[in-house]
């Protein structure tokens, strides 16, 4: 038997596309901030907002960017981000957006997979970009900051605005191409209409409920899902101003907080660990704050506890995915339960099943299953991944283990799959994996995740020797490091005889944890 949200339902918005449901408030609110850039101060205005957004799509109008393309957007946390954003979907097309911090190699991937045309990145990250670009679908390279003998921001400025959505089938049509390993595997393209991005800020009105004096602290990225939606889009169609961050540093954290009052701090568990431990809180003024939502990865009862008591304010988590548009469960300010990612969204189904998919009843751990409006298209050119996680009555299988309480609360307790969690961030061993045995020394391996108060996990390699080679854990460690993002490298190395697997050749990895 389904459980259901024990919230009221509500409409879901639909022939809408996400830009004018993120803008929906812009006439109203002027020459309100909707985007302050947080280390400068730099300010956009909602009019601002939105007349930046109608420029950039008729740019990209002119150029024959519109349904059927792709952007990719690689940049960190700035207004402009949203710019770009809504101007591509304004213009009918799809955005992907990427880990300005990834390899060039893990670049190209996803510019291959997506089949973006256009690339829009930062000064910083130009090198990379044109490395990247190689081989795949891009013929425009864009600069948000201006650099000498490159197209910029600022040569879209000369075009004619679009004003009106370019027409799409807002159900059908991809906008974002986020990108996520899934339950398993290399990263894949998570398909999300416009229906599925307006449906899920929609679904979080009873459990996200903002006031139009609202500050909100971005620094979790927006190419990430969370950053993506929960702040940058559902912030913005909720009149709220966004303090945007390029990267976290918590002394800075602390100045914008106290600067600008914020009143809503989005986190993940190693920040809010930051904010309950680090003697630098005690030297400012974060009375404004009313809120902290960690999301990501769990957060633990003790720490969101400490972290409330030190600073007066409501410690609450969300549970989500980027196939969920992200979000399938969150907490109430207020209503919450130590260690629980709190409550179901409106209009979201959920089961609990064993092994053999039975259902499980009240406080019985077992698989998380969810269906609702939120719930992504398919995996971009991998309809066997789409498959293996949605199944024909549209279940998307989490594989993550969970239980409910009577009160209708949720506890996720485990992970059937086997993504690693550092920092927020995703790490699938199988990459690591794949990569570590392109090393002439190593005969095996396997990767798992260790727990860590900061970071969550770390990555730990479990590596056997082919006979006679010799590799040190530094050597490995530089190996892999030089070859994928930063959150991806391998923290810890261990050297054994053999890698524990099963009859079918699976890694044994619960062997390798007990270890």
């Amino acid at each position: 038997m389904p459980y259901t949200s024990n919230l009221p339902d509500v409409e879901i918005p639909s022939g809408i596309s996400i830009t004018d449901y993120a803008l929906r408030m812009a006439d109203d609110l002027g020459d309100k901030p909707a985007l302050i850039d947080g280390p400068s101060g730099r300010t956009q205005t909602f009019a601002e907002l939105k007349a930046g957004i109608q420029l950039i799509a008729g740019a990209l109008a002119e150029r024959g960017f519109g349904p059927g393309s792709t952007l990719a957007l690689m940049a960190p946390n700035i207004p402009e981000y949203a710019s770009f954003f809504h101007g591509a979907a304004f213009a009918g097309g799809t955005v992907t957006t990427i880990n300005p911090t990834y390899t060039a190699d893990e670049v190209n991937h996803q510019l291959q997979d997506s089949g973006a045309t256009i690339l829009v990145t930062i000064s910083m990250f130009l090198e990379t970009a044109k490395a990247a670009a190689g081989g795949t679908a891009v013929t425009d390279i864009v600069t948000i900051d201006p650099v000498e003998g490159e197209q910029s921001i600022f040569d879209f400025l000369g075009s004619e605005p679009l004003t009106e959505q370019v027409p799409v089938d807002t159900d059908a049509t991809p906008v974002v191409l986020p990108y996520s390993s899934g339950t398993t595997g290399r990263s894949k393209g998570v398909i999300l209409s416009h229906d599925n991005l307006t449906a899920n800020i929609e679904q979080c009105r009873h459990v996200l409920n903002y006031s139009s004096d609202d500050v909100a602290l971005a620094v979790l990225p927006f190419f990430h899902i969370y950053g993506m939606q929960v702040l940058m889009n559902g912030l913005l169609a909720n009149g709220v101003t966004v303090v945007t961050m390029p990267r976290f540093d918590l002394e800075q954290a602390l100045t914008i907080t106290q600067e600008h009052k914020v009143t809503w701090f989005f986190a993940v568990p190693p920040i809010v660990l930051a904010l309950a431990k680090h003697p630098m809180v005690d030297d400012y003024d974060l009375s404004s704050v009313e809120v902290i939502f960690s999301g990501a990865a769990p957060l633990s009862a003790e720490l969101g506890e400490e972290a409330a008591a030190r600073l007066g304010c409501s410690v609450i988590q969300g549970y989500g995915m980027t196939e969920l548009s992200p979000v399938s469960h969150a907490t109430i300010p207020g209503q919450g339960k130590a260690g629980s990612s709190g409550i179901t969204v409106s209009n979201t189904e959920c089961r609990i099943v064993d092994l053999e998919g039975k259902d499980l009843d009240v406080d019985e751990d077992g698989e998380l299953w969810i269906r609702g409006p939120q719930v992504m298209k398919g995996y971009l050119n991998n309809p066997e991944a789409t498959a293996a996680t949605i199944d024909e009555d549209g279940w998307l299988h989490t594989g993550d283990v969970a239980h409910f309480d009577t009160d209708g609360h949720i506890y996720i307790v485990d992970r059937i799959k086997e993504l690693i969690k550092y920092k927020g961030f995703q790490v699938p061993p199988a990459e690591l994996e794949g990569l570590l045995l392109t090393h002439p020394a190593i005969a095996d391996a396997a990767v798992i995740g260790i727990p860590d108060d900061e970071a969550g996990e770390l990555p730990k390699a479990f590596l056997t020797l082919k006979p006679g080679a010799e590799a040190s854990a530094e050597e490995v460690q530089s190996f892999v490091a030089g070859q994928v993002a930063s959150y991806k490298q391998i923290r810890l190395v261990e050297f054994i005889d053999e890698i524990p697997k099963s009859a079918s050749g699976k890694i044994l990895r619960r062997e390798l944890r007990d270890r």
